[in-house]
């Protein structure tokens, strides 16, 4: 594992920055009047790329502006590395050109931070093994935990991205049908059982027509976001048979602002857990293709106090972005630039390594106490969902910033 490169901007050799010369994630920022613009952060500043290529100090083609981050992914993986070289060129302590880059330094407390690119499809997978056990023991028992063919396939569906949001956006807790007990009429009304899901998300870079290997499907992914796929469990519990989640999931999705790429965490990567059944050959491993990422789940009741209610680690998934890539274009199916895979909820084997309000609270069954005192069994309106997460390498860390949303009423 690699240790700290050293930057001339001091607050990026700190140990607990998320951003480091190691990391260098890319986001969309803007500062009062301006237009959004590409821009990497780097300690507790960001750089404006715009400005630098519009300087000379960069060259692609003019992307850098403000049109965001797809157009830059179209370019290709040569021109993903040569960004990346470039700029730890430019921020290395001792570069040449330090006082040609420094004006285009901001303070990250002086800019809003905006979507970082173009959601252009959104699919959600169900692909962590622990998250899926817990959900069917809950409602089909221990005995048929997992559907016969979750140990075959990452399974998943096709969601909404137009209802993808970046951090810092207001949920507002949605209405729905609603089953009541036995053979009651469905009501339709604001959902009391109401949820996140701690996810990683991974961003296609490179669009494709076809079949792809698992190498391909890894060699496309551009970057990753932390995603909270927030969910509706009384909803989804009437509407999602035959069919699957719908309305219940189509709320919003919340995406960490930042994209930490592919690069920046290689020297992270961590395998699968071993298989009790082997995979058929389009889906098998090649090599280590998650990531050692330490995850966390915080709530904040309103006006109170942080609880981190759960911590777990992405590579607890049992399939990889990179299988759930290869069996999304197996059919055929055309996958573009912007397209985000979310992973399914992250979940370990012990409580407090769950996921989801739905398994800490064993559905509802066992609620659990907050820091304040307080009890959560779901989510209370003015609440604050956070997720955290980092890679932890020898003194410095590659963070995602957090992934926040404060939940809101039901609109009458």
């Amino acid at each position: 594992m690699s240790n700290l490169h050293r930057s001339w901007v001091e607050s990026a050799n700190r140990a607990e920055t998320d951003f480091p010369l190691n990391n260098l994630p890319y986001g969309m920022v803007s500062r009062p009047g301006e237009a959004p613009r590409c821009g990497v952060a780097i300690g507790d500043q960001v750089l404006d790329l715009a400005g630098l290529e519009a300087q000379g100090l960069l060259s692609f083609g003019g992307v850098l502006g403000t049109a965001g981050w797809n157009a830059f992914m179209a370019l290709g993986p040569e021109a993903w590395q040569r960004l990346r070289a470039e700029l730890t060129a430019l921020l290395s302590e001792g570069a040449a050109q330090r006082e040609t880059v420094a004006p285009h330094l901001i303070p990250l407390s002086d800019v809003a931070l905006h979507m970082p690119f173009a959601v252009t499809e959104y699919t959600d997978f169900y692909a962590g093994r622990h998250h899926a056990t817990n959900v069917g023991t809950m409602f089909r028992g221990a005995e048929n935990a997992l559907p016969p063919n979750w140990l075959h396939i990452p399974i998943g569906y096709n969601g909404r991205a137009s209802s993808v949001v970046v951090s810092g956006t207001e949920i507002t807790r949605p209405h729905g049908q609603l089953k009541g007990p036995q053979d009651a009429a469905p009501r339709f009304g604001p959902s009391q059982r109401f949820d996140i899901e701690l996810e990683m998300g991974a961003i296609v870079g490179q669009p494709s027509t076809g079949p792809l290997s698992v190498d391909e499907a890894f060699a496309n992914i551009f970057g990753y976001v932390l995603l909270n796929d927030w969910s509706a469990r009384d909803i989804q519990a009437w509407e999602y048979q035959p069919l699957g989640p719908f309305q219940a999931k189509a709320t919003a999705t919340t995406i960490s602002p930042w994209i930490v790429t592919a690069a920046a965490l290689e020297p992270f990567r961590a395998a699968t857990p071993a298989r009790e059944v082997a995979l058929l050959p389009h889906l098998q491993d090649t090599g280590p293709m998650l990531y050692d990422i330490d995850l966390q789940v915080g709530l904040a009741p309103d006006g109170g106090a942080e609880t981190i209610i759960a911590r777990t680690n992405y590579k607890e998934m049992y399939y990889s972005a990179a299988q759930q890539l290869a069996h999304h274009a197996s059919s055929g199916c055309p996958m573009r630039v912007g397209d985000l895979l979310g992973s399914g909820t992250i979940s370990g084997p012990a409580r407090e390594n769950r996921g989801s309000l739905l398994e800490l609270s064993w559905g509802g069954k066992e609620p659990f106490q907050l820091d304040t005192g307080e009890t959560r069994s779901f989510i209370a309106d003015g609440d604050t969902l956070s997720l955290y997460g980092a890679a932890l390498g020898e003194g410095y860390r590659i963070g995602f910033g957090p992934c926040t949303g404060r939940v809101g009423p039901a609109r009458a």
